[in-house]
This record gives C-alpha cells, sequence and structure tokens, in this order.
C-alpha cells in the first residue's frame, strides 16, 4: 500500500491480527514451538518478517507499519502508574530490599556495560559505528520491544533512524536467548539439585508449554467498576488512557517546538502524565473506579501488538549492514548476563537464590515475561515470592529505568557519551560495596552453594 487511511489502518490490524492467532495456535498445537516457550506475539512477528516487506513481501501491510511501535509503546507506560495501589515506600523498601538491589544492579549494569563495551570496542573497531551503539544491548536485552521502540524514537529524532531495526533485534535475540539459555540453566540447576521445587524439568504445568489455561486455574481479567447503564467499564479505561495518550502528544508537540534541540519522548510524557492522572484520581477519590488489572491488560495488549508489529518490521538490510558489531554486542551480553546470574545473584539473595536469580537472568535478556515464563517452571506455584519482590521493588527502579531510556539518547547526541555508562557502573559497584560493608555479601552463597 502507498497512501495511508483509516482503511490501511484496519488492514494493518487484521494482519497483525490474523498472525497473532496463528501463533497462539502454534503454540497450543505444535510440540516444538512448546518446547522454545515463545510467546504467540512473538510467532506472529517471525511470520509477519518471513512474508512481509523484509520477507516474500506477500502480506499488505501499509506504508505507516513501522511507526505504530512508537503510539503503543506510550500506551504501555501510560497504564502503568493508572489505576496502580498505593504503597508505603518504607515498608517496601524493608522487605524487598534484595529485590530492589539486585534489580537496580542489574539495571544500571546492563546499560552501562553495553554502552562501555560499544565505546571501548565497537567503536574504535567499526569506521562510522555511531557512539551510543552499546545503548542498543540495554534497549533490546533488558528492555525488550518497548524499551527497544523507544530508544529507537530518541535516537531517530537525532538521526540515526536504523537504532529502531537495530533495537528492534535486539530484543528478538534476546528473547531467544533468554528462553534458550533459561532452559539449559534450569536442566542444569536440577541436575545439581539447586531448585527449591522441583526435581526434574520433566514436572512443568500442561499450560506453561501450550500456553492454554485450564478451567480451574482461570482467574478474571479484571472488575466492572461502573454500570454498564452509563458507560461500558472497558471503554472507561480505554478513554483514559486515550486521553492521556492525546494530551502527551500535544505536549510533546508544545516542548519540541519550545526545545527544538532537545526530543522529549512521547512515551515518557506519558508516564508522567499516567502518575499525575492517578494522583488527581486519588485526591478526589475517583481512583476506586480504575480497576489495575484491567490497565494491565490494555498494556498487555499494546506490548503483544508491539512485539508482533515490531519484529515484522524489522528492515533486514539495516541487520545485516551491522551485523558483525551486533554479533559482538550480543555475545557481550550474553557473558554479562550470565556473570548477573552466577556470581551477583547467589550473594545478594539470602533465600532461593536460583529462582530469582533465573527470574533474573530471563529479564535482563529477554523480558520481564520472559524471567515470570522461566520462574514458572522453577516455582510453579510462586512460593518463592518472586513477582511479588519485583513489583514492589520496580517502584523504586522504574523512575531510574524511565530517565535512562529518556535521557541517555539525548546526551548521546549532545556528546556525553563516557559520563553515562562510568556513572551507572559506579552505582552499580556502590550498592555492592554496601552489602560487602554490610555483610550482607555472600551470606546466602556461603550457605546454600
Amino acid at each position: 500500500m502507498t497512501n495511508f487511511t483509516i482503511w490501511a489502518l484496519m488492514i494493518d490490524i487484521s494482519i497483525i491480527s490474523g498472525l497473532l492467532l496463528i501463533g497462539t495456535i502454534l503454540r497450543a498445537k505444535v510440540k516444538w514451538i512448546q518446547a522454545l516457550f515463545l510467546p504467540a506475539s512473538m510467532i506472529a512477528g517471525f511470520i509477519g518478517l518471513a512474508f512481509g516487506p523484509s520477507g516474500v513481501n506477500v502480506l499488505p501491510f501499509s506504508d505507516q507499519f513501522s511507526t505504530y511501535p512508537e503510539l503503543l509503546i506510550a500506551v504501555i507506560f501510560a497504564a502503568i502508574p493508572i489505576g496502580a495501589a498505593k504503597v508505603n515506600i518504607g515498608d517496601v523498601f524493608h522487605r524487598v530490599r534484595n529485590m530492589f538491589s539486585y534489580s537496580m544492579i542489574l539495571t544500571l549494569s546492563m546499560w552501562g556495560a553495553g554502552a562501555l563495551f560499544g565505546l571501548l570496542i565497537l567503536v574504535p573497531l567499526f569506521s562510522n559505528l555511531p557512539s551510543g551503539f552499546g545503548l542498543i544491548l540495554g534497549a533490546g536485552f533488558l528492555g525488550g520491544h518497548g524499551t527497544a521502540a523507544a530508544i529507537g524514537e530518541g535516537f531517530a529524532h537525532y538521526g540515526w533512524e536504523e537504532a529502531m531495526d537495530l533495537g528492534m533485534t535486539s530484543a528478538t535475540i534476546g528473547i531467544l536467548v533468554a528462553v534458550l539459555g533459561g532452559l539449559f540453566l534450569i536442566k542444569r540447576s536440577t541436575e545439581k539439585g539447586q531448585t527449591q521445587f522441583i526435581t526434574s524439568f520433566k514436572d512443568l504445568p500442561d499450560e506453561l508449554r501450550s500456553g492454554l489455561m485450564p478451567k480451574n486455574k482461570r482467574y478474571h481479567m479484571g472488575q466492572e467498576t461502573v454500570s454498564s447503564s452509563s458507560i461500558d467499564p472497558f471503554v472507561l479505561h480505554l478513554a483514559i488512557i486515550a486521553f492521556v495518550i492525546g494530551v502527551a502528544y500535544w505536549l510533546t508537540n508544545m516542548l519540541t517546538a519550545f526545545i527544538p534541540s532537545v526530543s522529549i519522548p512521547l512515551f515518557s510524557v506519558a508516564f508522567v502524565l499516567g502518575l499525575i492522572f492517578q494522583s488527581i484520581s486519588r485526591r478526589i477519590h475517583a481512583d476506586d473506579y480504575i480497576d489495575q488489572r484491567v490497565m494491565e491488560r490494555i498494556g498487555g495488549t499494546a506490548t503483544d501488538f508491539l512485539v508482533a508489529i515490531g519484529i515484522a518490521s524489522i528492515n533486514i538490510t539495516v541487520v545485516i549492514d551491522y551485523a558483525v558489531p551486533l554479533i559482538l554486542l550480543f555475545v557481550f551480553g550474553i557473558l554479562w548476563a550470565y556473570f548477573l546470574f552466577r556470581f551477583i545473584g547467589p550473594n545478594i539473595f539470602q533465600e532461593y537464590w536460583l529462582e530469582k536469580s533465573l527470574f533474573g537472568w530471563g529479564w535482563s535478556t529477554g523480558t520481564v515475561a520472559m524471567g515470570l515464563a522461566l520462574l514458572r517452571i522453577v516455582d510453579p506455584e510462586l512460593k518463592s515470592k518472586t513477582p511479588e519482590d519485583y513489583a514492589l521493588a520496580y517502584i523504586g527502579v522504574a523512575p531510574v529505568d524511565i530517565i535512562i531510556v529518556t535521557f541517555t539518547p539525548i546526551l548521546f547526541s549532545l556528546g556525553f557519551t563516557w559520563i553515562i555508562p562510568v556513572v551507572l557502573l559506579l552505582i552499580s559497584a556502590l550498592i555492592v560495596a554496601i552489602y560487602k560493608y554490610t555483610g550482607l555479601w555472600g551470606k546466602n552463597h556461603k550457605q546454600q552453594m
């Protein structure tokens, strides 16, 4: 298609939705696909890539198809704070100190180490390689397709258009590394007797393999907080997200016109406006009518479409042009993620180190969803409380993550390159030093390793 109309949008959504259905069916029925634990959205993306413009080009995607991730990532970030429960930061930190520390080290060091590797090794080796190339590791491996879209959007404003394709490639490879590497680590850990809740890799529930939930394990997607005689409950939540995104878009254009030298990403503005909306709704006691589970499902919907569209819209030519430095960056990222899994996790966590470190492996190479998928394999009933601890710890990690994703493209584009990885790695080292100074470092390692 050459002209973009509302019908072109409908065709794009229809095609990618059909691919998502095919991906779901393949995951449910094909044994070797089940063994890979790939999400349906990723399977859909691969099919779209094979049959789309970069493949045999039989799927009639519009010319605007590759621009959808910019909007979808804004939906994801806007949905995060809206409807969230109010928490006491002091109590939360006391309970999940170790998970918070581990998450901070993982977040800061993946971004910092990737950026530093790019500056020290890749940029000197390959001519015309952008100084921010190493950030592709953190954007794809740690952040996933959503963060890759955000980083790609940021760098695109400063002339590096290929960053989006490279970020999506990094996120895609990261998920494969998370799954295949995670399965290898699980098999080896069960053989060594390091797992607390399973003794064999064969102890997996069927829903983890097929992706289909049996009736006795299903739960509600959310609650109806208003009467449908007034407005449909789902429409209310969609309206909130659409309103926040619209205001964010308008405000982003205003900021761009006012400060043309600095590009503020749409998703960052959407996140801040989401926080403001949640704060106002809480003050006027309207937050009781916003269901967090529904907001999570809206964000999850945007994520599935983002993954499928992001993979399907990858420009293979760009990936081939950057193939060698990409491979070197990915190899380094795998080694660094294994270092975090093998040496940081066991020394930080005082109990269930294997389960929590494995979750960290899935998160640091793929996405949080991949981390949870791997966790469910070794901890089917989630007795380690890893998801709960992570959800609470992320309250403190999220602002740091947002700051990194928002400002690193700006700072790199303005020439402030070395300061970013140095600061991030120094903070990581400081957290380790605090653990060693307080005697908490290696406590679990000595007892269980």
